[in-house]
């Protein structure tokens, strides 16, 4: 472990975690597989399959999410149905929500920010963009949670 992800990795036990909606299956495991390459510790993950588990998941959750990554296309209820009723939540509408999609069409990018998304990353191509970006995240996570203990 290089002394980066030794201390990223101290950090990270001590905030909550990143709930993640995305109805592929293997899109979940590339995720997962990012942040194992990023030596973080994958307990701190949680994954649901479409908006409608998503938004279950938030209204039975005894610990909320630090940050979460919400996929665009579902079925059942979509990503941008399901920032909606998050960002319409008092009790969820602190929370981050990065979109996390292959789309990268203006509108959807659009409608998303009038919606209330805190950042909007289209999925990268190959695993090794994937990785950088899943550190990136992982660096902003920190930051998030320093700011919410602080």
């Amino acid at each position: 472990m290089n002394k980066d992800a030794s201390y990223i990795s101290k950090k990270i036990r001590a905030v909550s975690y990143i709930l993640v909606a995305d109805d592929d299956a293997d899109d979940q495991e590339l995720i997962q597989d990012a942040f194992s390459d990023n030596e973080i510790v994958l307990d701190k993950l949680r994954f649901v399959d479409d908006g409608e588990e998503l938004i279950h998941f938030l209204e039975n959750a005894e610990i909320l999410p630090s940050i979460i990554l919400l996929d665009l296309n579902m079925p059942r209820k979509s990503g941008r149905e399901a920032l909606a009723e998050i960002k319409q939540n008092p009790t969820l509408k602190h929370i981050p929500v990065i979109m996390f999609t292959t789309s990268d069409s203006e509108v959807d990018i659009k409608e998303c920010h009038m919606i209330g998304c805190n950042a909007y990353l289209t999925k990268p191509n190959n695993y090794i963009d994937l990785v950088s970006l899943m550190k990136d995240l992982i660096s902003f996570w920190l930051l998030q949670a320093k700011i919410q203990y602080d």
